[in-house]
């Protein structure tokens, strides 16, 4: 490969998501032909912590003002893994800064921000930028394997799709209030959380799009101890006094794909003994698909044109240095986990901008997903009457 500059990232934020977010952006270069990258500068709200946070993952500075680090001409990607409510402000500015943008998903917490940010970025692409959205999930090479499945036509017409993600990290009302249970912060509880993850692959794996949803959100736990733990964590430390719950615990969905297949969504947070369990199903006239993201290595496949005596689901081992991404890390038949995502989607996002290719998932995919989300909300307000995805 000719040679590159080397694209220097600061990363927006350093808990949860800044963690998996540091791994991939170290990692990348080295398992991946792509442009070098170099970890240059972590951004938190608290000096002493984000400081520490850069020496363990990797960046050779920290800093507390993102608003001067978008401004220096040393700095070419802000990968923002703030809070939903900071992301259109934080990725406007940085665009409008020249930079290529990464945004956790969902890319905003409501269908104006992410309009605004979708603008922002068609400017900024006449400019030669890149942004995208990053719905990690489509990383996985089992979805790759069956999005390809699907496109190829081995299901046949589509009649039914299952998404569902279920967690249960906040079953027990003791645990305390965090950002991500307050609607100011968060938009949205497991809906915005879980649900923009299956409402994008349920349109990736497909080629098709959701045109409409009847739906419903509830919250069974409606006040928790508060006390944040002030460095942007998923829990907070509690032993204040109880605070409500201002998001959806778990969200529902019917819908229609634009080639008229019925889709069931469903997402909570509250379903106990389900840790990461976010699963796909696809079933076509001629063939169906099955995938669990705690088993990601494995997709499971029905091919109707096998013999009538010998049908059933296969399973396939997406392990093999042929399947997408997979030839890059270890021998053949040795599993992958759930970092190695952030991985694939950092060295496509990597390559897009060396190449100038189209970036995905786009800011135009987070607008459609965040269109889909206002969609159930807005049935549930509804009674659950359909309600049409807005173009």
């Amino acid at each position: 490969m000719a040679s590159y500059k080397t694209l220097r990232v600061a990363a927006i934020g350093y808990a949860f998501m800044g963690k998996a977010h540091s791994q991939a952006w170290r990692n990348v270069a080295a398992y991946f032909d792509v442009p070098p990258v170099e970890q240059a500068v972590l951004v938190g709200r608290n000096a002493e912590h984000v400081a520490a946070a850069a020496a363990r993952f990797g960046w050779a500075e920290s800093a507390t003002d993102w608003r001067e680090v978008i401004q220096r001409d040393d700095i070419d990607i802000i990968d923002v893994c703030a809070p939903g409510n900071m992301h259109a402000e934080i990725a406007i500015a940085a665009l409008e800064a020249g930079k290529h943008v990464v945004v956790e998903k969902p890319i905003a917490n409501s269908v104006e921000e992410a309009e605004r940010m979708l603008a922002a970025f068609e400017a900024a692409s006449a400019r030669g930028q890149h942004a995208i959205v990053n719905f990690n999930y489509r990383r996985v090479p089992a979805i790759e394997v069956a999005r390809r499945l699907v496109a190829d036509g081995r299901l046949g017409p589509l009649h039914h799709v299952r998404a569902s993600y279920l967690q249960d990290w906040l079953n027990d009302p003791a645990t305390p209030m965090s950002w991500r249970l307050r609607r100011e912060t968060a938009g949205s509880g497991a809906l915005g959380d879980l649900g923009s993850h299956i409402a994008d692959l349920v349109q990736h794996v497909t080629g098709e799009s959701i045109d409409a949803v009847s739906g419903g959100v509830t919250t069974f736990i409606g006040e928790r101890p508060g006390g944040d733990s002030g460095d942007g964590g998923i829990k907070g430390t509690g032993g204040g006094a109880l605070e409500k719950v201002t998001v959806d615990d778990a969200a529902w969905g019917t819908a229609h794909l634009s080639g008229g297949a019925v889709v069931q969504l469903e997402v909570t947070r509250l379903a106990l003994g389900c840790k990461n369990a976010m699963t796909l199903e696809v079933y076509g006239e001629r063939g169906s698909i099955r995938f669990d993201l705690e088993n990601l290595n494995e997709l499971w496949f029905f091919d109707g044109a096998d013999g009538a005596g010998e049908q059933g689901f296969r399973r396939i081992l997406v392990t093999e240095a042929d399947h997408p991404w997979v030839g890059a890390w270890w021998p053949d038949g040795h599993i992958i986990g759930w970092e190695h995502t952030f991985v694939h989607q950092f060295a496509e996002f990597l390559n897009s901008i060396r190449d100038d290719t189209p970036s995905s998932p786009s800011f135009a995919d987070g607008l459609r997903v965040q269109r889909v989300l206002a969609a159930i909300e807005e049935s549930s307000r509804r009674s659950s009457q359909a309600v049409r995805v807005a173009e």
